[in-house]
């Protein structure tokens, strides 16, 4: 395959309107790992075991992530890291 050229007025392979949008799809089983991981590392700990940046990262994320998985899955999750969350900050 030729590279374009960057300098062509009208390069028709970056403005091809026909071709599909590119989709990410994430693969469930993958996501469902790393947040178990992550909340068994909650659940493992007696203090928090990270700092307030990391914290709010994964409280962020957390949720985000768990959204390529089954609506029930994802909320039973969502509910578990945010109890161990409630809990690490009490201790």
């Amino acid at each position: 395959m030729r590279q374009p050229d960057l300098f062509d007025p009208a390069p028709q392979d970056l403005l091809d309107e026909e071709r599909p949008p590119l989709v990410y799809r994430a693969d469930p089983q993958k996501v469902r790992l790393e947040l178990m991981a992550l909340l068994a590392r909650a659940k493992a700990a007696s203090t928090l075991p990270w700092s307030q940046e990391d914290l709010r990262y994964h409280q962020t994320v957390f949720p985000q992530m768990s959204r390529w998985l089954p609506e029930e899955e994802a909320a039973q999750l969502c509910f578990e890291f945010a109890r161990e969350v409630e809990r690490l900050l009490a201790a």
